[in-house]
């Protein structure tokens, strides 16, 4: 019979400890590059500990403080706004330390209020969310069914205008109610290894066909991605509430743009549950559009149930979408990107095993 593996005792090295430090975390040399970046740096910065080792810290995380001498004597920014080497926006608290004992060694480290969205923390939803589940059962139980009475007698009234409007009006509440219910559902998803490629392409016909009429739907993919492990239903829904969101946000601009790429993230994790290891995200899907982007005060709450920037909007349709990804083991981000600037939504999701 086969031994269980002995655990490992005894004091953590210095990659254990680094690996779990709760905030973003840079070690920098004498020679002003990275040598060391944790998993919350990874995330946060989109980029990989291996492509961040030995290149200039400034290449990758401008200093918030341009105007700084160059001894560095340690600095501390709150609320400050970054803009990384791929065009990222990120509002963190910037700190950075000389290491004692280690002349022209610094670590550097970000926490930003927005890291709990930013990682999607697989263990727990957060308070918004939990509330909406609240919410959608307790009013798919006190309204829906009421609705179809009301429903009832406004056709018995016979044809005309004011029953037409009570009709309408009825089935757009329980169609809002419909929409809530799905954040109700707790039950696991299953999921499967799967192509994304036949759902990308199904996802844009259906838009092209309906709302996305009329704009032009770039793909830029990367042919060779592996499957990936996911809920066919639940992806096509994402994709498809995604381009909603886009031609929404592009208005009726001559020049709208909306673009969906694909890529392979080497080094992408988030934490699963506890005594689990971290989960690799590496299928990355993105859909750019080139509308104003969320307004500020909300960009950080974008994901939460009733947050929208609309002023029709209902802000279910991107909290349904952070929802299905948590549920399918990934992570949605939104961003500001690139020159010009592009709203960015982006999933992350986990590999199919081989």
């Amino acid at each position: 019979m086969p031994q269980p593996e002995p655990s490992i005792t005894g004091r953590p090295g210095f990659d254990a400890l680094f690996a779990a430090l709760p905030v973003a975390a840079i070690v920098v040399g004498p020679d002003e590059c990275v040598a060391h970046a944790n998993a919350l740096a990874e995330t946060l910065l989109n980029q990989s500990e291996r492509v961040m080792l030995g290149q200039p810290i400034a290449t990758i995380l401008p200093t918030p403080d341009p105007m700084r001498n160059s001894e560095h004597r340690g600095l501390a920014v709150y609320d400050a706004e970054i803009v990384t080497a791929r065009g990222v926006k990120i509002r963190v608290d910037f700190a950075e330390t000389l290491i004692p004992d280690h002349p022209g060694w610094r670590a550097i480290t970000l926490h930003s209020a927005a890291i709990s969205r930013r990682l999607g923390y697989l263990a727990d939803r957060t308070g918004g969310a939990r509330a909406a589940v609240g919410a959608a059962a307790m009013l798919a139980h006190e309204i829906k069914n009421p609705l179809s009475g009301i429903r009832g007698a406004a056709q018995l009234l016979g044809a005309g205008e004011l029953t037409t409007l009570i009709t309408t009006e009825v089935d757009r509440i329980a169609a809002l109610i419909d929409r809530m219910q799905d954040f109700s559902d707790t039950r696991p998803l299953p999921l499967a290894a799967e192509n994304i490629y036949p759902l990308l392409t199904h996802a844009r016909r259906l838009a092209l066909a309906g709302f996305a009429r009329g704009i032009t739907i770039e793909e830029r993919f990367d042919p060779s991605l592996p499957p990936a492990q996911i809920n066919r239903d639940a992806l096509l829904q994402i994709l498809i509430n995604l381009l909603k969101n886009a031609r929404e946000a592009v208005g009726n601009a001559d020049n709208a743009r909306i673009i969906m790429t694909t890529a392979y993230r080497h080094g992408i994790t988030v934490s699963g549950a506890p005594g689990k290891p971290r989960q690799p995200l590496p299928i990355e899907i993105c859909v750019f559009d080139n509308g104003p982007g969320a307004p500020p005060d909300i960009a950080e709450h974008l994901f939460d149930p009733f947050v929208s920037g609309r002023r029709e909007g209902q802000g279910l349709g991107l909290a349904l979408v952070d929802k299905l990804t948590r549920d399918m083991g990934g992570i949605v981000q939104y961003a500001r990107e690139g020159t010009p600037e592009m709203t960015v939504l982006r999933l992350l999701l986990p590999r199919a095993a081989s």
